[in-house]
């Protein structure tokens, strides 16, 4: 009879010993599904933040392109405003000389990126999701008022980041 119950007590331990190790798992599994869930939301989140960190560069940039044409203009001793008149204009690099002509509504050429530089321009590289507007308008002989505007289409939703400054003739 005593060897009857331990072969009773033997064969019930194995079967809470399953219990055990099947709870043991899946509360591992809950927990491991739970980490892998915050790190794949952590990762959207970081290249949404690098991709509005980027826009407000290329954004900023955009200002200091016109701001560098009227430099030019004020160095070389000729009219503050030469060669920025009002209008919307796109492929314009970050070492422009001069304004392209002026488009009609929103930029659709896409910024390109080149890995060996680390250079944005419209000519190599690989493409970006991003299109740079600048926008010029004269609110007087004396201001310039430049918005520049770089939109991009993140998870099928278009984001705007928009920067404005204002130029004198304080010279």
């Amino acid at each position: 009879m005593s060897q009857m119950l331990k072969v009773k007590r033997q064969m019930s331990r194995r079967g809470s010993v399953l219990i055990e190790s099947i709870v043991g798992i899946s509360i591992a599994i809950i927990g491991m599904t739970g980490i892998f869930a915050l790190l794949s939301r952590s990762l959207a989140i970081n290249r949404d933040i690098t991709q509005k960190l980027v826009a407000t560069y290329l954004s900023s940039e955009g200002i200091e392109i016109v701001k560098s044409l009227i430099d030019t203009n004020v160095v070389r001793g000729g009219p503050w405003n030469k060669g920025v008149s009002s209008g919307n204009y796109e492929d314009v690099p970050y070492n422009a000389t001069t304004l392209p002509a002026p488009i009609v509504g929103q930029a659709t050429k896409k910024i390109s990126f080149e890995n060996a530089s680390g250079i944005y321009s419209y000519n190599s590289g690989s493409p970006t999701p991003f299109k740079r507007t600048i926008k010029i308008s004269e609110l007087s002989a004396d201001e310039i008022k430049v918005v520049s505007d770089v939109e991009w289409d993140e998870r099928n939703i278009i984001q705007k980041i928009s920067l404005e400054d204002h130029f004198f003739n304080w010279r």
